[in-house]
Formats: structure tokens, C-alpha cells, sequence
């Protein structure tokens, strides 16, 4: 995996914030296509600010290439803006977190450096040593890399080297990574995959906190709603190229699952709260612990 975030340059027009009012996101009737076949079409969906949304439905359903639609990396049709902008144009102020792959062991990196990718890894060259400016960049950038570590809980290690950290260590500095710029609105493609259960758990719950107290919109891919259950506004649910949204509750329902397969789908919940699905191609899990294709998933 490279370390490296896939940004804008955030010195490239910082652009006005839009009033608290507006949303973040707006698509309607928003459709895209991969290879000549339609993943999903007919997509309405308003994010406002703090609000915690996660993306699921099947492997294959066009749930990262929703990301990358936002990121105005892959084009879509219909009415797209995000941040007041068209997708792409918001610079740095969205923050983004690909799929994991993990680092290798021998990698010597430390934590806060990754960190610090997020902040100037988009700049080539290097600076004159002793210029003023550069000198009060560097302490601003400084403070809020420190700043941004201890939001995630990662003071303790992050001056290790980044392939020495467990999966959840490794995971919230990639978390202050996308951060670290002060983004009005983070993507998150699949941040809990290869995860165990209680790193799953943790990473959910600073997640959900970042979305209230910083008041960040996070649209996050997911396989597997269980985990961020708890910290969840609404769900965009996608499958058999449609779409259907709201909350939790009203989602992940017998009904309305049916209704988007075209076939019966049970959901029921177990003794410690959990949901399963029972009836989709990725039964009896909610959505089996997978990649998705290059289509997107």
C-alpha cells in the first residue's frame, strides 16, 4: 500500500465554506457506469454536515466507485455537487482514506510522518532552510500533525515505525492522515476491513466521535453495518443497480431488502444485537469480510 494520500494540492484555491445550512453532498438522479454496464442509477442523497453515512450492499454494487465519484475521479451523470463544487474541486477540503492494504513489516517509516503526508505530500522539492515563512508553516504544520495524533488516541506510538503497529494502530493514523488538513467532509473505503472485532469496535467509535465533535461529514464504505451501528445517521444502501436510503432501522429491514433484490430476504437479530441477512448473494453474513472488484464494489 502507498502511503501516499490522493489529494489535491491543498494550497490550490481553498475555496469559501458553504453555510452551515447547505449540504455537503447533493446528488440526484445520479447514475454511473464501469465497462459498459450500469452500477447503479436513479441515486438521490443530501449529507449535511456531522453526518455519519454508511455505504452497503454487495460486492460489486458500486460502492467505491461511489467514492470515487465524489473524489471526481470517475464520471456519473445527473446532478453532482459536493462542498458547493463540482466533484474534484474542493481541494483539501475533503479528506479521503483508500481501502487498506497494510505495510510491510521492514518499513521503517514512523507513524507521524505518515501523518505528515497528508499535510505536505503533495508539494515537490524542498524548501530553503531558514526562510521565515517556512519556519512558521513548519511550526503550524508541527501543531497540527501533534494535534491531529492525539485526536485518533495515537501519541503513544506514532514516532515508531509504521510497520511495527498493529491493523488498528496503523488504521488511526491513516484516519489523522486524512485529517489532518481540517476536511469539511472524509471518505472512507472499507476502514475496518482486516480489522479483528475490538479494533473494528474502536475505529467505529473514533469515527463516529470525529463526525460529532469535529463536525466532519463521513460517508463510509462498509461491508458490515454491525460495527458502526451504533454511530450511524443513515445507510445508503446499494444493489441490483438501485438504491435505497435512510436510517438503519428503515433500511436493513425484511421489506425493504426484498424489495431491492427482487427476492425474499430475511433479516434478523441476534442474541447481542447484531444484525444478519439471510437470502442475498453474500448470505448468511450481512456482507461477507471481502474486496470488491475493479468494478468498485
Amino acid at each position: 500500500m502507498s502511503s501516499r494520500p490522493m489529494m489535491p494540492d491543498p494550497a490550490a484555491g481553498a475555496d469559501p465554506s458553504p453555510s452551515p445550512g447547505k449540504p455537503v453532498i447533493v446528488l440526484e438522479d445520479a447514475a454511473v457506469r464501469v465497462g459498459g454496464k450500469t452500477l447503479w442509477r436513479g441515486l438521490n442523497l443530501r449529507v449535511a454536515r456531522g453526518d455519519f453515512i454508511a455505504v452497503l450492499g454487495p460486492n460489486g454494487a458500486g460502492k467505491s466507485t461511489l467514492v470515487k465519484v465524489l473524489l471526481g475521479v470517475h464520471p456519473a451523470q445527473g446532478t453532482l455537487q459536493v462542498l458547493d463544487l463540482p466533484p474534484g474541486r474542493a481541494g483539501h477540503r475533503v479528506g479521503y482514506l483508500p481501502q487498506r492494504r497494510g505495510f510491510d513489516a521492514s518499513l521503517h517509516i514512523r507513524g507521524v510522518d505518515v501523518v505528515r503526508l497528508g499535510w505536505d505530500g503533495h508539494r515537490w522539492g524542498v524548501p530553503v532552510p531558514g526562510a521565515r515563512l517556512f519556519s512558521a508553516r513548519r511550526r503550524a504544520a508541527e501543531t497540527r500533525i501533534a494535534e491531529v495524533i492525539d485526536l485518533v488516541g495515537a501519541s503513544a506510538y506514532a514516532h515508531r515505525p509504521i510497520g511495527q503497529l498493529s491493523g488498528g494502530e496503523q488504521q488511526r493514523l491513516l484516519i489523522a492522515q486524512a485529517l489532518v488538513r481540517r476536511p469539511e467532509l472524509l471518505l472512507l473505503d472499507e476502514p475496518l476491513d482486516s480489522l479483528d472485532l475490538p479494533n473494528q469496535a474502536a475505529v467505529a467509535a473514533l469515527i463516529g466521535r470525529i463526525c460529532r465533535e469535529e463536525g466532519v461529514a463521513v460517508v463510509m464504505v462498509a461491508h458490515d453495518v454491525n460495527p458502526i451501528l451504533r454511530s450511524l445517521d443513515r445507510v445508503l444502501y446499494l444493489a441490483q443497480g438501485r438504491a435505497v436510503t435512510g436510517t438503519a432501522a428503515e433500511v436493513i429491514t425484511s421489506e425493504t431488502l426484498s424489495g431491492l433484490y427482487g427476492t425474499p430476504v430475511e433479516v434478523l437479530r441476534a442474541s447481542d444485537g447484531r444484525l444478519v441477512v439471510v437470502g442475498t448473494p453474500e448470505a448468511p453474513a450481512l456482507h461477507a469480510d471481502r474486496h470488491d472488484g475493479l468494478a468498485g464494489g
